[in-house]
């Protein structure tokens, strides 16, 4: 589906790279509200989670780099978010939880945030 690497996308200006993030985080909101319409247990549910999984595990383990450039107040806060994103995955995943709504703010305002 979404085959890259990191590394790959990275190449270019700090302007480029936020196009990118920005674009990856539209279309994991897009996958989530795609998700949220057609329910839980669906193929699309299951996409959505994969992919926002895949995202979020690459920028934190980007946010964990030494050389990330960010502050580090603002890369503990977004490692922060990343673990608690990928607890919710796990949570919608096991049945406990069903309402990807506050998955899909809050890659928005991130989303929002990279302009």
């Amino acid at each position: 589906m979404y085959e890259f690497a990191y590394t790959e996308i990275t190449d270019g200006s700090a302007e480029e790279l936020r196009a990118r993030e920005r674009h990856a985080m539209s279309e994991v909101i897009r996958l989530m509200r795609i998700a949220k319409e057609k329910g839980p247990g669906t193929v699309e549910e299951v996409d959505a989670l994969f992919y926002l999984r895949r995202l979020w595990t690459i920028f934190t383990g980007d946010l964990s780099k030494a050389e990330n450039e960010l502050p580090a107040e603002i890369r503990a806060n977004l490692l922060s978010i990343g673990g608690w994103m990928l607890k919710e995955i796990e949570r919608v995943r096991s049945g406990s939880l069903s309402d990807l709504t506050p998955m899909i703010e809050i890659n928005e305002i991130i989303r929002d945030g990279l302009r």
